[in-house]
């Protein structure tokens, strides 16, 4: 029988739409032009559905032009320290403090600057902003002229190359660090505009400590309403099972353990709507389950000797049950060496490797919501027992292992 022709065009455009979706979700800033010049157009297609659902659902604006689709994304758990901005080459190393500093410097710099600007000339306005007093006391200090304080800026800038804020007109960051060469990129102030996803401007918050200062750039307005206090809680916790691989019963407030009891089925069908996961309910918490394995950045498990090590410690932290010390763990990956070395890269089974296999693979384990880190060392978080030998513990058919959904913002 012969599917009617609106039927095919729905169904066409309910995949573009949910397209779209998740590509903004995996990458916030979506150019018009360059890799994701694609999901972009369908972005643009599909902008003011998006644009309602995102505004009504998770209190995100989007902002679409001719040159980029602009999600400004505000995590469900401001002060989660698992997802941090990360260097664009291979190694991916996660950004430092002094990288962090450098980044909101240059972003300054570049706001009051011109259309081109000179890496030269970008290190020149960063040095003079960072002899601010505040910046001082509180041990902020950049000359510029070590190796290393170049490379955090050149990271810093390629950073800035893959949002689509620089582009690249002339020469190399490489020379540039090494003292051989300068690089003049394009500033595209648009993109930079959009650049910060906050509700209030830095210089409005008053508060001291970092945590604050997060959340007083995200707060909402008064909320003197039951209506608006139910609709700030339906906003946080979908902003939580987007974002986070597991959300965990014990982390809600009464009210928002309440509300999600109460509607947890409406707002699990609204996220599966827009994004295709699928709700894998436990006693425990909820998982947004991805089926096309896709909507995240932290993948368990992965192919190599480091995804291999991460695997067998989570299943041996699964069989503890309990508290486990670095000592323990370090310990049972120089047995595991002694097994599985055969497979393993070189540097892997150097003496002294474990400490280094032990941290990427914690590293990864805690931003799955897998485990938890202790002064003693680590502990196992509930959903890690579907990581236990021989223990089946699949809710949905054919569901995956919870990802960690990507947190760019």
């Amino acid at each position: 029988m012969t599917t009617p022709l609106g039927e095919v065009l729905d169904s066409r455009r309910a995949a573009e739409f949910q397209k779209a979706a998740r590509a903004l979700l995996k990458e916030p800033l979506l150019l018009a032009h360059g890799p994701h010049a694609d999901e972009y157009r369908l972005a643009r297609q599909h902008a003011a559905e998006l644009r309602d659902w995102f505004d009504r659902n998770v209190g995100w604006s989007l902002r679409v032009d001719a040159e980029a689709a602009r999600l400004r994304k505000t995590p469900g758990a401001p002060a989660d320290p698992t997802h941090p901005a990360r260097e664009a080459s291979r190694a991916q190393a996660p950004f430092t403090r002094r990288r962090y500093v450098l980044l909101c410097l240059a972003l300054a710099a570049l706001e009051r600057g011109e259309a081109q600007i000179a890496l030269g000339r970008l290190a020149g306005q960063v040095v003079l902003d960072a002899a601010d007093p505040q910046l001082a006391a509180a041990g902020v200090q950049f000359t510029l002229e070590r190796r290393d304080e170049r490379l955090d800026l050149a990271a810093v800038v390629r950073l800035l190359l893959r949002y689509g804020v620089l582009r690249r007109v002339a020469g190399d960051e490489d020379a540039y660090v090494s003292g051989a060469g300068d690089v003049l990129y394009d500033v595209e102030r648009r993109v930079l505009a959009g650049l910060l996803a906050a509700r209030h401007g830095p210089s409005t918050v008053a508060a001291e400590d970092a945590g604050d200062r997060l959340a007083g750039l995200i707060a909402e307005s008064a909320l003197d309403s039951d209506e608006l206090r139910f609709r700030a809680i339906r906003q946080t916790l979908t902003r939580r099972l987007l974002d986070d691989p597991v959300l965990y019963y014990d982390e809600l407030t009464d009210e928002e353990l309440a509300y999600l009891t109460r509607q947890r089925g409406f707002v699990a069908a609204r996220i599966s709507e827009l994004t295709g996961l699928v709700a894998e309910v436990r006693a425990e918490g909820i998982a947004m389950v991805d089926p096309l394995d896709d909507l995240t950045d932290v993948r368990m498990p992965e192919q190599g000797t480091h995804g291999h090590v991460t695997l067998l410690l989570a299943e041996h932290l699964a069989a503890t049950g309990g508290e486990v010390g670095r000592d323990e763990l370090e310990r049972r990956v120089r047995e595991l060496a002694a097994e599985h070395g055969g497979f393993w890269s070189k540097s892997a089974k150097q003496p002294g490797a474990e400490a280094e296999l032990v941290e990427q693979a914690l590293t990864k384990l805690t931003a799955l919501g897998l485990v938890t880190r202790t002064p003693g060392g680590v502990a196992p978080l509930p959903a890690l027992a579907r990581y236990a030998v021989g223990e089946t513990v699949v809710i949905e058919p054919g569901a995956r292992t919870p990802q960690r959904k990507a947190q760019a913002s």
